[in-house]
């Protein structure tokens, strides 16, 4: 199995000039090779990756010898990634899903989602350009670097990824291992996705969201003002744009810190875990949610929860979105039309009153149960529900 350990580095001033020109490297490569595709498209040809990273370094030596200074895989992994992305172009476009633009790959901008990559490559007699030594990592052309905390997980190295976020550089160390998560109980669980608690549980726990945006919207809000009032490209300008993306990068790690928590609990105390389809795209499409909907992260915890679970071998049922979980009764199985959004409790004639959020959680549970054993053909489990 592979896993990744994200591990923030403390480069020098050499070691940080060496990573600048490397993902200088790698964006020009992806934008040489979206313009060739391009071009030899409208010329009628049928372009492909494997024959533009041939022409690219047919040609690196003359036309872009500065490429030749950084890790020959930056650029040759540019390439793949523009190949993949116009894979998804035509993929899109046969399946008629497209976008507002058409999903067609643009261009890459410097300072946005600056990356690049070193690989191992080949194995050449146990040999590896990237090796992790307690708390450095040795890479490509440049050496050893430092790292502020220890690999992870343990296992053979197959790539890294080096990025900057906000004015830090990061290292993501992709490793096969053996090591999966740990499921400590059995048992099954109905979640409930929202926006005033990120999950409610079938169990009657309730798990509060950070809403890191909410909370630290006014600074968030200083810092885009003064970053207006700056001369762009000025020393001024950019020390405060530094301050906004350091409080963006705050605000997601805290989101993600969240979500990451929430995911590894659900995934590792249930082997049966009911979620619903949520449609999270339409939900930010509303201007009153949007910015809530944005800021739980929704969709990620869905994400998470799905590849957790294939690493303890628990089953995520993903329930249908038009499954009437908050309207229908946990105990009776009765439909409430007047079940809308902002009323909070359920009361239903066979005499349970419950919290809406509750109730649609065990109503997820218990669907999960069922095509669980509709799928296997057996009649229980070993599961119990909360009632």
């Amino acid at each position: 199995m592979l896993r990744a350990h994200k591990i923030k580095l403390d480069p020098n001033q050499e070691q940080a000039t060496y990573f600048a020109k490397a993902c200088g490297v790698a964006r020009h490569a992806y934008n040489w090779s979206l313009a060739q595709w391009k071009a030899q498209y409208e010329a009628g040809l049928k372009p492909n990756e494997a024959a533009l990273r041939k022409q690219y370094n047919a040609i690196k030596p003359v036309e872009f010898p500065w490429a030749l200074e950084v890790t020959k895989t930056a650029p040759q992994q540019a390439i793949k990634n523009a190949g993949t992305a116009f894979s998804n172009f035509f993929r899109k476009v046969k399946a008629g899903k497209k976008g507002k633009d058409g999903g067609y790959p643009k261009f890459k901008k410097k300072g946005i989602h600056d990356a690049f990559r070193a690989d191992n490559g080949p194995p050449k007699k146990g040999v590896s350009a990237v090796q992790v030594d307690g708390k450095r990592v040795k890479l490509p052309i440049i050496g050893w670097v430092k790292m502020r905390e220890q690999r992870r997980f343990p296992g053979c190295i197959q790539s890294t990824t080096v990025s900057r976020q906000a004015d830090g550089w990061y290292i993501s160390i992709l490793v096969e291992t053996d090591d999966r998560l740990h499921q400590e109980s059995t048992g099954v669980v109905g979640v409930d996705f929202g926006l005033k608690a990120l999950a409610t549980l079938s169990t009657g726990e309730s798990i509060p969201g950070p809403k890191p945006h909410r909370r630290l919207d006014g600074r968030l809000r200083r810092l885009n003002r003064s970053l207006a009032r700056k001369r762009k490209g000025s020393a001024n300008w950019k020390k405060a744009k530094t301050k906004l993306s350091r409080l963006h990068k705050r605000l997601a790690d805290i989101r993600e810190d969240a979500l990451h928590k929430l995911s590894h609990h659900l995934t590792t105390q249930f082997d049966v875990i009911g979620i619903e389809d949520l449609n999270v795209k339409g939900m930010a499409a509303n201007s009153r949610l949007a910015r809530s909907v944005s800021d739980a992260g929704l969709r990620s915890l869905r994400t998470k929860i799905e590849y957790k679970a294939a690493m303890t071998g628990a089953t995520v049922v993903v329930v249908d979105r038009w499954f009437p979980s908050s309207k229908t009764c946990s105990q009776c199985g009765q439909h409430h039309p007047e079940i809308v959004l902002g009323v909070e409790t359920l009361r239903c004639e066979c005499g349970l009153t419950i919290d809406r959020d509750l109730n649609a959680a065990i109503n997820l549970a218990n669907y999960a149960v069922s095509s669980t054993v509709s799928a296997c053909g057996e009649d229980g489990s070993g599961v119990a529900l909360a009632a």
